[in-house]
């Protein structure tokens, strides 16, 4: 088959090519794929730092003359001579064309993209000639491949290539995929996240695209954030470039972007809290974003992310809540729509209907944040304008995300003693809180439920009303869901009701939550369902006649469900917690029979009182003070069993510890002996 030609030769430009840039294109057209590699490698060699060799090879490789479809005409090609001038197939440089081949191996399409790379290090007509062989479409295809060392030298040559002035950046992302796949290259190696971050920095049309992908990614994930904040462009490392991307003068949305990376990378812990591009750069630019002559979008955008910074450091909290009155600006948040808009412009109600929603969860999301710590913050927050009657409207709303954020401000501000006997009370919020405890979703039951458990505090006036409301009922059926943090929260508010309760409220937990249910608990496999459990035993079981009415009826149950938690595997807090209840029952008129009773149980003190760790030992301690406690009835029995059991002996060591409260307990109790 003919050889067709498409344009006639440059002879001129050819005469000047040395015979030596002709061999090195000769030999990338030898059948043997082991000198066409050896020939790329020497290629690469010939071309480092020789700008001239550069140009001559481009002159020989990249002249899109000829055409050449299949192998039939590519050996008509060959036979004919004219490979020692020409190195063009399918109109691109014949060193793409090896590039491209499935059939080339790894190691040769990695040699040709790097002497493509180095090609493209010449002038900016080394860069020209090569763009119009097609070779970006060529490189991003390269970027699919599986191999590491290929894919970074594709990179290298795309870094190379986007840096120059010379190409349109519009190249980048002609494909909507390819800034997707960068983003996921990322984290494969040092060098791909300098390359990627290279091409994204030089390529401003991009620029946005990939600070959003930057900020999408760095969101709790500290491997990413990690990698970003270590990576350098041109000298200067990423994080120092999204800080020059904050100032007032860049657009809005680089500003907001940028502080929404700088803000994901700070709390994935790449970027430290106190870092002066967090406090002095990030935080004020978030701020600024609250303000009313920003869009109502950006000020949505800014207060959640400034939530999201703040959200779990104390010092981040107190420096928002006095820059540039915050607290108060935040305020405005719930005037939307505003009243003159609906008489003066249709189109303005539209808009602000359409963002009032998320004005609102946006305002409630920052004032949780605000007041997560700090008492003082809490009281500037209850005291703006209205307050407590829009969070209390809030859990009332149409809208999902604005109920959950409402009730995540009540629960940050319910961490108030003061609040809670005081603008609590006054607004009767338990009211419209145990309404939204209703069949609502996971998400709000989580926060709700946590915020019910500091309403029932017992310094809490809303405790006894709550309690009215059939608030254990609720609770008990928490216990039982397949949610952990439901199961937490409905357990732990249980352990604050029950606390210094009345005998009845103690009863009709026990009740509610059932025997089977409470060992149920008692074996969960999480340590903060046990503990919480654990703690609620200890509340109902305080104050002797409590105690010994519990165990009148539930002591069977209770002693055996302690004794399989001091003989299993838990750890320090959880025994600790454990004899800390068998003390309590030890306290008991009639109860501590069900411990001198059980040898087993006995036996267990005793280890503990001479175990490695002090607080089990002090906790044991207490179980026999309370056992030998000379004034009450049965004592000197009590103390005789105990004296047989070789507690006396281990009581005489005690007493000569060097930890002051082990030694102090002691011979307290020694004391009981001798009087």
């Amino acid at each position: 088959m003919a050889c067709v030609l498409e344009a006639p030769l440059r002879m001129s430009v050819l005469s000047e090519v040395t015979a030596s840039s002709r061999h090195y294109v000769d030999r990338l057209f030898d059948l043997d794929p082991q000198k066409v590699l050896q020939g790329v490698i020497d290629m690469k060699n010939a071309v480092i730092g020789n700008n001239k060799q550069k140009a001559n090879l481009i002159v020989l490789g990249a002249v899109p003359s000829l055409k050449v479809s299949t192998k039939k005409e590519f050996s008509c090609w060959r036979s004919s001579g004219i490979v020692n001038w020409k190195g063009v197939m399918n109109g691109g440089n014949w060193l793409l064309y090896l590039l491209q081949q499935e059939t080339s191996s790894t190691e040769l399409r990695t040699e040709c993209a790097v002497v493509l790379g180095s090609l493209a290090m010449g002038t900016e007509n080394n860069v020209k000639s090569l763009l119009d062989c097609h070779i970006i479409p060529a490189l991003l295809q390269g970027l699919l491949s599986p191999d590491l060392k290929f894919i970074e030298a594709c990179l290298r040559c795309l870094r190379t290539i986007f840096i120059s002035p010379v190409t349109p950046e519009d190249l980048l992302y002609t494909d909507a995929t390819v800034i997707s796949h960068l983003m996921a290259l990322l984290s494969r190696s040092r060098y791909t996240q300098e390359y990627i971050c290279q091409i994204f920095s030089h390529c401003c049309k991009v620029r946005m695209q990939a600070l959003k992908c930057f900020s999408v990614l760095a969101f709790e994930n500290p491997q990413v954030s990690m990698t970003l904040v270590n990576v350098s462009v041109d000298g200067e490392l990423l994080p120092q470039i999204f800080v020059k991307m904050l100032q007032r003068d860049k657009p809005i949305e680089m500003q907001l972007t940028s502080a929404k990376c700088l803000t994901s990378m700070c709390r994935a812990g790449a970027i430290r809290t106190d870092d002066s591009c967090i406090v002095l750069k990030t935080l004020p630019c978030l701020v600024r974003m609250c303000s009313k002559e920003r869009l109502l979008e950006e000020r949505v955008e800014g207060a959640e992310t400034l939530a999201y910074l703040i959200e779990t450091d104390v010092e981040l909290q107190r420096i928002a809540s006095i820059t540039d009155h915050l607290i108060v600006m935040l305020a405005d948040y719930f005037k939307y729509p505003s009243s003159v808009s609906a008489i003066t412009d249709i189109k303005r109600l539209d808009h602000d209907l359409k963002h009032a929603h998320e004005l609102r969860q946006a305002a409630f999301k920052l004032y949780a944040s605000l007041g997560a710590n700090d008492e003082d913050i809490r009281k500037k927050i209850i005291e703006t304008e209205n307050m407590m009657d829009r969070i209390v409207n809030g859990l009332s709303e149409s809208s999902i995300k604005v109920r959950l954020a409402a009730v995540r401000c009540l629960h940050s501000l319910s961490r108030s003693v003061q609040q809670l006997r005081t603008s609590f009370q006054d607004h009767a919020v338990w009211k419209p809180l145990m309404k939204v405890l209703q069949n609502a979703p996971n998400e709000i039951l989580i926060v709700a439920s946590s915020t019910l458990c500091n309403l029932l505090l017992e310094f809490s006036p809303s405790k006894e009303p709550i309690l009215e409301s059939g608030a254990i009922e609720l609770l008990c059926s928490l216990t039982q869901s397949e949610n952990l943090a439901l199961r937490v929260n409905g357990i732990w508010a249980l352990m604050n009701m029950a606390f210094q309760a009345e005998q009845k409220i103690k009863s009709d937990i026990l009740r509610g939550l059932s025997t089977e249910q409470l060992f149920q608990l008692l074996s969960d496999s999480d340590v903060n369902v046990l503990m919480k459990t654990l703690g609620l035993l200890r509340n109902l079981l305080s104050t002797r006649p409590h105690i010994d009415h519990i165990m009148s009826t539930h002591g069977k149950q209770i002693m055996q469900a302690v004794t399989l938690i001091l003989e299993g595997e838990h750890n320090i807090e959880v025994k600790e917690q454990t004899l800390c209840i068998l003390a309590n029952i030890a306290d008991g008129t009639t109860a501590k029979e069900l411990i001198m009773t059980n040898d087993d149980i006995l036996q267990k003190i005793k280890y503990y009182m001479s175990h490695s760790n002090a607080k089990l030992q002090l906790a044991a301690m207490f179980c026999i003070s309370n056992l030998i406690w000379n004034e009450e009835e049965g004592s000197q029995e009590r103390q005789d069993k105990l004296r047989d059991m070789g507690i006396v002996d281990i009581l005489h060591k005690l007493s000569q510890s060097s930890d002051p409260n082990l030694c102090d307990k002691a011979k307290t109790a020694l004391q009981q002996y001798l009087a």
